[in-house]
């Protein structure tokens, strides 16, 4: 998908830029581009990846400033969330519908834009630079499970601070448009998830319940049968991994 679209507004772009061009003064037989007549410097962006890949709930929003030398550093920020659990396996757990999900997202880049890659200044063009993000989720449910007459509760906690490097490309249309795209990012990610449960189960059912619990986990959360192996969840218990992983980002934005 990310390979169609950058064909695609590459295309785009560079009949645009090729208009730009054609766009000239002549001074003394000496040809310019006319030089950018607002000089915009920054830019208010959505991240349309997030609700597409993961949860409609995740929603982040960034703002990128133009330095000097054709660098630029971008803070985003906003709501971090997963997919709710609602498959087959979370009903045959016996999960209610009702659940408290709070989230948070931040992040910090600062951009490089290649002066020989790029025929125009920052923020059109290539750029490479480091990243580090932060992802924090608490989610509680309450679960019916089968043959089990009480109520369980899960109080699942987790926070990811990735660090790494990125390559990117961004299009400006119309002077007000940008479409940012990070087609690289890779980075090593420090996991930390705690799990607090409350059950009055046996040992057995306790323990065929976690299986559960983990194999519906993994199947939500990118990377996490790389982090914790099935059944390492306890009553209460933590676990803290170090991962590698990658970033791919597509935000649309406003100049200004």
């Amino acid at each position: 998908m990310l390979i169609v679209l950058f064909c695609a507004f590459y295309i785009s772009g560079y009949s645009q830029e090729k208009t730009d061009v054609d766009t000239v003064i002549s001074i003394n037989n000496d040809v310019f581009p006319i030089p950018d007549k607002y000089n915009r410097k920054n830019s208010l962006m959505l991240n349309i990846t997030n609700p597409m890949l993961l949860s409609i709930q995740f929603q982040t929003i960034a703002y990128e400033r133009i330095l000097k030398n054709n660098q630029s550093f971008s803070v985003s920020f906003g709501k971090f969330s997963l997919p709710k659990f609602g498959d087959d396996l979370a009903d045959s757990l016996g999960m209610n519908t009702d659940y408290t999900d709070k989230g948070l997202h931040v992040g910090f880049d600062y951009r490089f834009y290649l002066k020989k890659e790029n025929k125009y200044a920052a923020p059109r063009g290539v750029y490479i630079g480091p990243f580090y993000t932060f992802n924090y989720l608490n989610r509680k449910n309450s679960w019916y499970p089968e043959n089990f007459d009480n109520e369980v509760y899960t109080n699942l906690k987790f926070n990811i601070n990735t660090v790494g490097l990125e390559l990117g490309y961004q299009f400006v249309f119309w002077d007000r448009m940008a479409v940012d795209m990070i087609l690289m990012g890779p980075g090593v990610g420090f996991y930390n998830i705690k799990a607090e449960v409350g059950t009055d189960m046996d040992a057995a059912e306790e323990a065929e319940f976690f299986q559960k619990l983990n194999d519906l986990l993994a199947d939500k959360i990118p990377g996490y049968d790389k982090v914790i192996e099935p059944g390492t969840f306890n009553t209460t218990g933590s676990v803290s991994a170090v991962d590698i992983g990658f970033r791919y980002v597509i935000r649309i934005g406003y100049r200004f």
